[in-house]
């Protein structure tokens, strides 16, 4: 199981971390990633981290912005999002395929979370 938290309402050029706790001893080995949903929109790749975050991977949207990192307590997985602009608004869900090395597209997604609300106003 997977669950977000963290999202929030915030302005422009902003900041916001968002996070992600992963319950079940098969998600200590496992590659995570960050995908959102904006209104009207598919879902598109965020960010993406490997098993022991060696090797991530960001949407070039996002690049600069934002950091993807595993956290001290095993099974998390944190978005820590800056700069935030108003194109950043969207739902955002961690998931992962089960595997070692992270992957960028929505279609290898085996299991999601439930999703986190991130606002950014202008």
């Amino acid at each position: 199981q997977l669950v977000e938290s963290g999202g929030g309402l915030v302005q422009a050029g902003g900041s916001l971390r968002v996070s992600c706790a992963a319950s079940g001893r098969t998600f200590r080995s496992v590659a995570m990633g960050w995908f959102r949903q904006a209104p009207g929109k598919e879902r598109e790749f965020v960010a993406a981290i490997s098993w022991n975050g060696d090797i991530t991977f960001y949407a070039d949207s996002v690049k600069g912005r934002f950091t993807i990192s595993r956290g001290n307590v095993q099974n998390t997985v944190h978005l820590q999002m800056n700069n935030l602009k108003p194109e950043d608004t969207a739902v955002y869900y961690c998931g992962t395929d089960f595997n070692a090395v992270p992957v960028t597209t929505v279609e290898e997604i085996r299991l999601w979370g439930q999703g986190t609300q991130v606002t950014v106003s202008s």
